[in-house]
């Protein structure tokens, strides 16, 4: 049900009118090496509405259940992602890639509580274990929530004093699932 729910072209532009704090972005998650058995692994694109041609954030997430029932979707890097721009519209893209060639993001998995009351799922990354050196910053946190309609996603970096230095101050973007009709994946 995870993957079933990251799966699809999902927009901020709702939130962007609203809000002008908050950017117009373009979220795209496909999945990708469906034979496996070790997954479900997914592509994951990211880029704003005004230049989707240029993805600020490509990775790949493996999804898989944890023994005291969270779910974890532990996050990938990819070499030379741009090389990748736009595979979401073509899988077929992606077929040179393996597991392999990746490089897991230590740290940054986001494990995930079910709801069974309302069906979605909450959670985050857990600690200050995820590097990252953006604008400054030394660890990065995400915190997300996901129902079949809408993902809410809260990515924020910090510094070594825990200060914010990078990410929308307020909360979250609100991602709104589009009609299967606009994906374009295959």
């Amino acid at each position: 049900m995870l993957g079933e729910y990251l799966t699809g072209s999902f927009s901020s532009e709702a939130q962007s009118k609203a809000d002008a704090e908050y950017f117009d972005i373009r979220l795209h998650i496909v999945p990708i090496w469906p034979a496996r058995s070790d997954g479900p692994w997914l592509y994951v694109e990211q880029a704003r509405a005004d230049v989707l041609e240029q993805p600020y954030r490509q990775r790949v997430y493996r999804l898989s259940a944890r023994a005291d029932g969270t779910l974890a979707s532990d996050v990938y890097e990819m070499p030379e992602p741009l090389r990748f721009a736009g595979a979401f519209k073509d899988v077929s893209r992606l077929e040179g890639l393996s597991p392999e060639q990746l490089q897991l993001k230590e740290g940054c998995a986001v494990v995930l509580r079910p709801d069974p009351a309302t069906l979605a799922f909450a959670g985050g990354t857990v600690g200050n274990g995820c590097g990252s050196t953006l604008r400054g910053a030394a660890y990065a946190t995400s915190e997300v929530t996901l129902s079949r309609e809408t993902l809410l996603s809260w990515d924020r970096g910090f510094n070594a004093a825990g200060e914010q230095v990078w990410g929308a101050k307020k909360g979250g973007y609100v991602f709104v699932k589009q009609p299967a009709a606009t994906t374009g994946a295959r």
